[in-house]
């Protein structure tokens, strides 16, 4: 983790969550239409939480949802855990609190509660009390886990909530909102409730909004059903915050963003501004600005992210100077106040090299000793456009110290050099030792996989260099990666895992392709390999396929 004196801001208790239920009652919708519908009602505009919002019933987990006499009144499956089991008698009890829906069955006979049930059962009284005196029993064994949220750091009341599913009973009952927390239920497709909210005529709070967009994905009730078997939420999230375009926006773990929140503002602080721009560089730590390049593209994404690491007292190193851009330059050397000792390039490509030499020009035209230029040079496999020779050769696992004293004592910024082939035959990454954080230049991108173009690319040296970037991580405890294009990233060794295991899915994919196409050209391999990536991409995508025939072809000689 960051050192704390490095954080931009102060430490800040979030608010302890509570636990609570919510429950999705679903159906499959009536008549020729079909599709899956949940019900939905409109909380109180004077509600403390959510106030306005239309959400699913549920609330706070009581006490007596944990008896054991509770526990006692309620059928459960095998596989069903003691919090699971609270959980659903909790959100029985809240649908029925609530909406009037009682999910219990007639210990005699199996038949879901009817209408004189309910009629029966007073919504303000002891609930699985009165369920047992009229011999019913909480269907709790019908209500799975779809989700679990936790909410943001930053709200001043915190919940710690599954979102659970089950099937509304098909007859005997309907909805009736209580008219006190609950207003209007209805049944509504996921589809249709985003984008009446979209449209601004049904608001709805982020985790709802999530949700539903997972749930749009299944065509019927029991698909939602069999997808969740094995007893384990289909995702597990506590949304962080920020800016974008002025108004707060907020991300789930799977969200570009949300390293990048997590490293800047750990305790949930909604002060990070998330729009791409070029103007001035973006502080991450107190000894980490990024400023972006003015190249946006395909093959760039928002564009090259230049990083200067270190701080007044030290100096700075600057980490891919990016293209030769005067305005960027200039703007990176002023951020540093004109005081870069050493200029790293983390593998020669045109949008991370070719500022380097203007960029010590300007310091050399300040008075200042030349900053050397730092890397490995570009490798006869390389591109004519991709030639590149540092000052000085950089060797594996070598340390580039910056050191000071600043009004807290002596501080130091030091990075360790990891050559890191693959992308690049020159490609190396970064590791800043103090704040275990890993520049990973365009070995790891954020929101898309790198390129990997032979002959200087080398799928077989790419993966062995994610092992070696793992093994960095486990050892130096890094949770977050810095790269060369697009947002920090979060949960740095899960990152690379899914990255891996995508360059094998895509490799076996290619495999698949050139056996049921043996004659095939790399033209009929990459529309089978790369089906599910737009046909545009597929001129860059055959690059990195080649990549992988190669190595494909490789293995087999081996073998």
């Amino acid at each position: 983790m960051p050192r704390t004196t490095q954080q931009l801001h102060p430490h800040r208790e979030p608010v302890a969550t509570r636990p609570a239920a919510t429950v999705l009652l679903l159906r499959d919708a009536p008549g020729d239409a079909g599709g899956l519908e949940v019900l939905m009602t409109r909380r109180s505009a004077t509600a403390s939480f959510a106030p306005g919002a239309y959400v699913f019933p549920g609330g706070g987990i009581d006490a007596l949802d944990a008896a054991p006499t509770t526990h006692a009144a309620a059928d459960r499956r095998p596989t069903q855990s003691d919090l699971h089991l609270t959980q659903a008698i909790a959100a029985i009890r809240e649908s029925f609190e609530e909406l009037g829906i009682l999910l219990a069955r007639h210990a005699a006979d199996g038949r879901w509660a009817d209408a004189a049930d309910i009629a029966a059962i007073d919504r303000h009284q002891p609930f699985a009390q009165q369920c047992s005196a009229r011999g019913l029993r909480l269907a709790a064994d019908s209500v799975f886990v779809l989700a679990h949220w936790t909410t943001d750091r930053d709200l001043p009341r915190r919940f710690d909530v599954p979102f659970l599913v089950a099937r509304m009973p098909e007859e005997g009952q309907e909805p009736v909102a209580d008219e006190a927390e609950q207003f209007e239920p209805v049944w509504v497709r996921p589809a249709d409730a985003l984008a009446r909210h979209e449209a601004g005529q049904f608001f709805m709070i982020f985790p709802t909004v999530r949700t539903l967009q997972r749930l749009a994905q299944f065509g019927t009730t029991q698909a939602v059903f069999d997808a969740l078997a094995d007893e384990q939420p289909l995702w597990t999230s506590c949304p962080r915050a920020g800016t974008l375009a002025g108004k707060e926006a907020r991300y789930m773990e799977s969200d570009t963003p949300y390293g990048e929140l997590a490293l800047v503002c750990p305790d949930g602080q909604i002060v990070h501004a998330l729009d791409w721009q070029t103007a001035q560089p973006v502080p991450l730590l107190r000894n980490v600005q990024r400023l972006t390049a003015p190249n946006p593209g395909v093959m760039t994404g928002p564009g090259t992210n230049s990083y200067l690491v270190g701080d007044p007292a030290t100096g700075f190193i600057a980490i891919d100077p990016g293209p030769a851009d005067p305005e960027h330059l200039d703007t990176l050397w002023r951020a540093a106040g004109g005081d870069i000792r050493m200029i790293v390039c983390t593998h020669s490509h045109a949008d991370h090299s070719p500022g380097a030499a203007p960029l010590q020009a300007l310091c050399v035209q300040a008075g200042k000793a030349p900053p050397p230029i730092l890397g490995l040079p570009s490798a006869p496999t390389a591109r004519a456009a991709s030639a590149f020779t540092p000052d000085r050769v950089l060797q594996n696992n070598e340390l580039l110290t910056l050191a000071g004293q600043a009004a807290e004592g002596n501080i130091t910024h030091t990075l360790q050099v990891i050559h890191t082939p693959g992308h690049a035959a020159n490609h190396l990454c970064l590791l800043l030792v103090e704040d275990a954080l890993l520049f990973s230049g365009d070995h790891i991108l954020n929101g898309s996989t790198t390129v990997v173009d032979p002959p200087d690319g080398n799928m077989a040296d790419y993966l062995d260099s994610l092992d070696r970037l793992d093994a960095v991580c486990t050892q130096h405890g890094v949770e977050f990666i810095l790269p060369a294009h697009g947002y920090v990233l979060g949960q740095a060794r899960s990152a690379i895992a899914k990255l891996k295991a995508h360059r094998l899915a895509r490799e076996a994919k290619v495999l698949a392709a050139m056996q049921a196409l043996p004659e095939g050209t790399m033209e009929d391999w990459v529309r089978h390999a790369y089906d599910d990536v737009p046909p545009r991409m597929w001129p860059v995508a055959q690059r990195s396929l080649l990549a992988h025939v190669e190595r494909i072809r490789s293995l087999q000689l081996e073998g």
